[in-house]
C-alpha cells in the first residue's frame, strides 16, 4: 500500500501537478491565451474517464492514505539526518494541509461548474477567487505545500522503489528535487499574480 501510495504520488499525480502549473501560467501571457488552454484540457475525449481515474481517484486514495500515514507515522533521528526528519515532518503537515487545500479548490471550481453556477472555470473564475487577498494568501500557501510535497515526496520515490541507493545519488537528489521545487513554484506563483 505504501508502495502504491509512492506511485501515485508521482504518477499520475505529480505529472497532473506539473500539467496543472503549466496550464494556469498560461494566464501570464494573458485572458484569452488562460482560457484557449483550459478550453482544450475540458474539451478533452473521454475527459470524465480521464478526471476520475487519472485524478480524482488517485488523489483520494493517495489522500486517505496519506493521512493515515501522517497520524501514525514517527520520526526516526537515528536513522536520518536531522534534516531529513524535518523534510519527513513537513511532508506531513503540507500533506494535511493539500487535503483541505484541494477539496476546497476543487469545490470553487470543478464543483461550481458541475452544479452550473459557473459555465466553465475560465480566468475570470480565478481572478474573483484571487481578488480576495486571503484567498490570494491561502493559494499561495496551497501552490508552495503542492510543490514542496511533489518535490520531497519524488526524493522519497526514488529512495523508496530502489532507484537512489547510495548515499551520493540521494545527496544529488536532493540537488535535483530542491529544484523541481523552486521551478515548479515560480511557474505556480508567476501564474496566481497574472490572474489579479
Amino acid at each position: 500500500m505504501r508502495r502504491l501510495h509512492s506511485l501515485l504520488g508521482i504518477i499520475p499525480i505529480g505529472i497532473f501537478l506539473t500539467q496543472h502549473l503549466i496550464v494556469n501560467h498560461f494566464a501570464t501571457q494573458g485572458e484569452e491565451a488562460f482560457n484557449t488552454a483550459s478550453h482544450f484540457l475540458a474539451n478533452l475525449p473521454f475527459v470524465i474517464f480521464l478526471e476520475i481515474f487519472v485524478i480524482y481517484l488517485p488523489i483520494m486514495y493517495h489522500a486517505f492514505y496519506g493521512l493515515y500515514i501522517a497520524f501514525t507515522s514517527k520520526n526516526n533521528p537515528g536513522h536520518y539526518s536531522y534534516m531529513r526528519n524535518m523534510l519527513f515532518v513537513a511532508q506531513r503537515y503540507t500533506g494535511v494541509f493539500l487535503v483541505v487545500f484541494i477539496a476546497w479548490h476543487i469545490f470553487e471550481t470543478r464543483f461550481q461548474v458541475a452544479i452550473g453556477a459557473a459555465a466553465e472555470a475560465d480566468f475570470n473564475m480565478m481572478a474573483n477567487i484571487l481578488d480576495n487577498p486571503w484567498m490570494m494568501a491561502f493559494y499561495i500557501v496551497g501552490v508552495l505545500a503542492a510543490t514542496f510535497h511533489f518535490a520531497n515526496g519524488l526524493w522519497s520515490f526514488l529512495v523508496t522503489w530502489g532507484i537512489t541507493q547510495s548515499a551520493t545519488a540521494q545527496r544529488y537528489t536532493t540537488y535535483f528535487t530542491l529544484l523541481v521545487f523552486i521551478v515548479l513554484s515560480i511557474i505556480g506563483i508567476r501564474a496566481l499574480f497574472a490572474f489579479v
